[in-house]
């Protein structure tokens, strides 16, 4: 149940925040949103966790914490960003819903997702692209299209690094050493690479920036990194599809945007192929002769 309530956490607040990374784009640079708000978020996480007497993670898993931050967040996160200043969203909405297909393929030896599950994958990023590709002309920026390319594929690698390497320690306290390495990343890049204002700050901006520290960091990064652990890949990487229908649904409900026949089909699809993926058989465990 846990697990159920951290996957729709995971694909509700994600899917809020493709908004929330414009706003912020508005002030902030890149680097200076990842600066910002991992700083912010990493010193809340941490803080919560001392309050909370967890335990310290033991020290060689630190190194392997501050792996898979800087692989999730101060390079995935920020290339997605970046791309996001030249690129339709859309267009990102789609290619970062590759996480799990990235997911299943790196997993794919110790966990194989049978074909109903490959079905399901691919059905799923159909949806997708019926849900959100543009309706109008495409701008495609062949940096932005080369980062968004990579940034699912980092985000996977980290992610099983994690689940690999990671064991001991508790939630808030690796997350805190997670962020606040991706804090660090953004802190010395942000000068590199244009700043850390792209413009005055407005109140816009610096609310959405509140919003991606508080609620698309500390609450979302938490229970994904808990997801995680508790489920296979590429079961778990699903969310990355609902976070797109999440986005248009506020887009409905909130901005009053189009809602039409296309935007059903593409809500139909998508859950339908969650559920090839989430209610799939579990493989049959493979007997280990004995000796005699």
């Amino acid at each position: 149940m846990l697990a159920w309530l951290a996957y729709l956490t995971v694909a509700v607040v994600w899917g809020s925040t493709y908004f929330a990374i414009a706003l912020g784009l508005e002030s902030f640079t890149p680097y200076g949103m990842v600066a910002a708000r991992f700083s912010v978020a990493s010193l809340l996480a941490l803080g919560l966790g001392r309050l909370r007497r967890e335990a310290w993670p033991p020290l060689n898993e630190v190194g392997h914490l501050m792996v898979v931050g800087a692989l999730l967040l101060g390079c995935s996160n920020a290339l997605i960003s970046w791309a996001e200043l030249h690129v339709s969203s859309g267009l990102a909405a789609v290619l970062a819903a590759l996480v799990p297909l990235w997911l299943a393929v790196f997993s794919m030896v110790k966990d194989p997702l049978g074909a109903k599950g490959w079905v399901g994958l691919l059905l799923g990023l159909a949806g997708v692209c019926v849900l959100v590709w543009p309706t109008g002309g495409l701008r495609i920026h062949g940096g932005s299209l080369a980062a968004l390319i990579a940034a699912p594929c980092i985000w996977s690698w980290g992610t099983l690094h994690g689940k690999r390497f990671v064991h001991g320690g508790s939630l808030l306290t690796n997350v805190g050493i997670q962020m606040a390495t991706a804090a660090v990343i953004g802190l010395a890049l942000a000068p590199l690479t244009g700043g850390f204002l792209r413009g005055p700050v407005t109140p816009k901006a610096l609310g959405a920036v509140a919003y991606l520290a508080l609620f698309g960091s500390v609450l979302a990064f938490s229970a994904y990194i808990y997801l995680a652990k508790a489920w296979p890949p590429a079961k778990m990487g699903t969310y990355a599809y609902l976070n797109p229908l999440v986005a248009v649904l506020l887009g409905t409900l909130i901005l009053h945007e189009a809602f039409g026949p296309r935007e059903v089909l593409g809500m139909a699809v998508i859950l339908a192929a969650v559920a090839l993926v989430q209610l799939r058989p579990k493989p049959a465990l493979r007997e280990t002769p004995t000796e005699a």
